[in-house]
């Protein structure tokens, strides 16, 4: 058959029709954005990566890190064995950082840093959520506290120890002041450097992280994204623990009974699985739009030009607007009688009460019964080092590492 001759039968291939254009397009870095090629570093020189960012560096070394894995085993709420459904410190790590990436992309901030900071935000949390770092704290009182957003920077700086030449992950020094002044300064309002937890006042003797500036809008943006990714997984654990009802839902919190009647007139007759997903989904959206165009309206009342006239600015200039924290006062109220204080948690609060107060006794009183690995360095049973030793043995733990430690050190039945 001749060049360019047509077989009979065959037909001409249509050209390809030119895929539809985005309604979205990425708008150009911020003036005020932080700009990874003036980092102010790492504690510790290291040279350049050839194929990453400094902040995707130090993202990627954050998901390569011990204490990251553990957040699988780890809990806000729930107990991690009480259902494969309900969320983990890990996956709630992984929403947060995917919604501060969004939302720092399309205001133009650097979405590497955002997504590093989401993800890294709840290293520091121990077994049991927040019953976890209350109980923590209480027996650490005489021995210099717990803090959880301290123990992140405790975990980032000294306990993951991989590599040769120092401890701890050598992560830039804007990572780490996002992750200490995510919720902003820390030395303000009175405050003076020796109220607050003691692992920052060791960190910053070194490294001056600048505790009484705000931090980066990227920092920012993460704390917030914080916000929206609990308010909404809460929302769908509950639903799906059986603490509340999807009526009691709809009847107590407007914002929710808004989003809910939208989508059953767009689909009529849904099923309530996917309605719920339907309505999650929505209300984040509600939750991003909001921070968009609020943030978006302080920035420019604000004029920053650069990343430092953001710190220096008196005030966060990443926020919901007054409407959206009046939404969010509701449901947070509506989640708390409803949820957190449901006799079903408070049992589960009850029994990790027990379990971490009594492993940390005995562990102070008999420094001996920790693996040898943590027995290094210690002054002794009841002593100052000990203590935070045992602190930062427990703080590691999943929620069922706790309670198989537990019932190896207290229960008499033998298998």
């Amino acid at each position: 058959m001749a060049d360019g001759q047509k077989a009979a039968g065959t037909k001409r291939a249509r050209p390809a029709k030119p895929a539809p254009a985005s309604a979205y397009a990425r708008p150009p870095k911020a003036p005020y954005a932080t700009e990874f090629a003036r980092s102010r570093g790492r504690l510790y020189p290291e040279p350049e990566s050839r194929t990453r960012t400094p902040f995707e560096r130090d993202r990627d070394r954050i998901v390569h890190s011990t204490a990251f894995r553990r957040l699988r085993g780890k809990t806000q709420v729930f107990v991690a064995h009480e259902s494969d459904h309900y969320r983990t410190r890990l996956t709630h790590s992984l929403e947060v950082a995917q919604i501060a990436r969004s939302v720092a992309r399309v205001m133009g901030l650097d979405d590497d840093l955002a997504e590093t900071l989401g993800i890294a935000h709840d290293l520091g949390h121990p077994p049991f959520g927040h019953t976890g770092e209350d109980v923590l704290d209480a027996c650490m009182e005489g021995y210099q506290g717990f803090d959880h957003n301290a123990q992140t920077l405790r975990v980032l700086t000294k306990l993951e120890r991989k590599y040769p030449a120092f401890d701890g992950l050598n992560l830039t020094w804007e990572t780490l002041e996002g992750v200490v002044k995510h919720n902003g300064p820390l030395i303000r309002f009175g405050a003076a450097l020796q109220d607050l937890p003691i692992a920052i006042q060791e960190y910053v003797g070194a490294h001056d992280l600048e505790l009484d500036t705000w931090p980066s809008l990227e920092a920012q943006v993460a704390a917030h994204a914080d916000d929206v990714a609990y308010n909404n997984h809460d929302i769908d654990d509950g639903l799906r623990a059986g603490l509340f009802t999807l009526g009691e839902l709809r009847e107590e919190v407007p914002m929710v009974a808004r989003v809910l009647a939208a989508v059953e007139k767009d689909y009529p007759g849904i099923d309530e699985f996917r309605l719920v997903a339907e309505t999650i989904r929505r209300l984040i959206g509600v939750w991003i739009n909001d921070l968009v165009v609020e943030s978006g309206a302080r920035i420019a009342a604000a004029r920053p030009q650069s990343v430092e006239d953001v710190r220096a600015a008196g005030k966060p200039l990443i926020g919901f607007s007054d409407a959206m924290n009046e939404d969010q006062a509701v449901l947070r109220r509506f989640l708390m009688a409803r949820m957190y204080r449901h006799w079903k948690v408070n049992r589960s609060r009850s029994q990790a009460k027990r379990i971490l107060k009594q492993l940390f006794e005995l562990f102070v009183s008999e420094p001996e019964l920790l693996p040898n690995t943590w027995q290094r360095g210690l002054d002794g049973p009841c002593g100052q080092r000990t203590a935070r030793r045992v602190c930062d043995y427990i703080a590691g733990m999943t929620d069922d590492y706790a309670i198989e430690e537990h019932k190896r050190l207290f229960s008499l039945e033998r298998g």
